[in-house]
């Protein structure tokens, strides 16, 4: 490897790419960009250098080789080419790496294998991240390329958490247990957390909640995930977007004997139509609050279900916990929507949970505190920075395999 200092970070899905290049002397992002509509008739090509002057490129991206041979191209434009000497590794977020992928993997042939083994229990995200790998590879079969895994963080969650109470040999045939999801979110808030608290995060714990149109929560101790939402897939858990979140597991017998429908029908209820839009027909967290205002009765009740669900969670990762340092909130509405924030930790005085009303009202960019000072556990706003994570990751493991230093 050379002595480079910049991580490409590329995040594909099935019909997009996103991606940062950042040096790891400073966290900075010296471009960042994303490719939408792949495979469609008109495709976008969305790319902000370090100076900030955004450019939009509008042509037809057949497949995610063409999509990446744009950016290449872009970030050439810009002096930061692919083929630059400064570029140290590829880091490439994967949704799902089982038990076997329990820290960022440089990857080869057999690693590739393994992940496309995983696509069973991660069908909407493996195989999208697969060809971004692949396409990566083929642009620069020189370089290392390391998995982050969505899953790895909370790998050290206890088998008594990690287990469903079902027949252990058939799920462990088929692979059935809690993984977890938003990995790398949760590692770098609660992280952010302990720093933002001035201490180590082996001191501490903290309950995150990253909350976006997908949403979980975790509970971490020590800098270590006990428990955490999601499970075998993204839909256990809070009231999401478009997933329903925790839910009965008859509900799915119930609708395919009695209702006539078909798993697939079902898969497609519980993943797209339920959650938010589910109940008032609208998942943007922003219109759903502006409606309930105006005293709309579906956005209420979802609204409601919404923070029910978070307050569940945060009392019972308490329990969990025994001992709770700080709560904290990210990703696009845990970081903006304060309503959430104040009906969330309402009430919750006893537990020392509390939030000043003037420091949550306050919108900034910035990790900060939002409960007075007189409360037990700290309530914190903390943006997350998934690829400034995975970045971390992937720059520190081509290191130490190498020998190198990250100073």
């Amino acid at each position: 490897m050379s002595g480079g200092t910049r991580v490409l970070v590329l995040n594909a899905g099935s019909s997009s790419v996103k991606y940062q290049l950042i040096d790891m002397l400073d966290g900075a992002r010296l471009a960042s960009g994303l490719v939408e509509r792949i495979g469609e008739s008109t495709g976008r090509l969305a790319h902000t250098p370090h100076s900030g002057d955004k450019r939009e490129l509008l042509e037809v991206f057949p497949d995610h080789s063409a999509a990446l041979k744009a950016v290449a191209e872009e970030l050439a434009a810009d002096g930061l080419g692919l083929d630059s000497p400064e570029l140290a590794a590829i880091g490439h977020r994967v949704v799902h790496g089982g038990k076997r992928f329990t820290a960022p993997t440089v990857i080869t042939d057999e690693v590739l294998k393994e992940i496309r083994r995983l696509i069973p229990v991660a069908p909407l995200h493996n195989p999208a991240n697969i060809t971004g790998i692949e396409v990566a590879r083929a642009l620069r079969p020189d370089l290392p390329q390391v998995a982050v895994f969505d899953t790895a963080f909370h790998a050290s969650m206890p088998e008594y958490s990690a287990r469903y109470a079902i027949d252990k040999a058939v799920a462990d045939e088929h692979r059935v247990r809690r993984y977890g999801f938003h990995g790398t979110s949760h590692q770098y808030v609660s992280r952010a957390t302990a720093r933002l608290l001035g201490k180590d995060p082996a001191e501490v714990n903290v309950i995150v909640l990253h909350l976006g149109n997908g949403a979980s929560a975790s509970a971490v101790s020590g800098g270590h995930c006990v428990d955490t939402s999601m499970g075998l897939t993204p839909l256990e858990g809070l009231v999401m977007g478009t997933r329903s979140g925790d839910i009965d597991a008859g509900v799915v017998f119930h609708l395919h004997r009695v209702g006539g429908l078909s798993i697939d029908e079902i898969d497609d209820l519980l993943n797209r139509r339920s959650g938010l839009r589910g109940l008032c027909g609208e998942n943007d967290m922003r219109e759903i609050m502006r409606r309930a205002d105006e005293g709309d009765a579906d956005a209420r009740l979802a609204f409601d279900s919404y923070v029910h669900r978070l307050r569940k969670y945060i009392g019972g990762y308490y329990a969990v916990l025994g001992r709770v340092d700080a709560i904290a909130f990210t990703a696009g509405v845990g970081e903006n929507a304060a309503p959430v924030r104040a009906a969330a930790t309402a009430g919750l005085e006893e537990l020392g949970i509390a939030v000043d009303p003037e420091l949550n009202s306050v919108r900034s960019g910035e990790a900060r505190i939002i409960s007075p000072a007189y409360s037990r556990v700290a309530v914190a706003v903390v943006p997350t920075d998934e690829e400034l994570e995975i970045a971390r990751q992937a720059f520190a493991l081509v290191h130490r395999e190498t020998g190198g230093s990250e100073d």
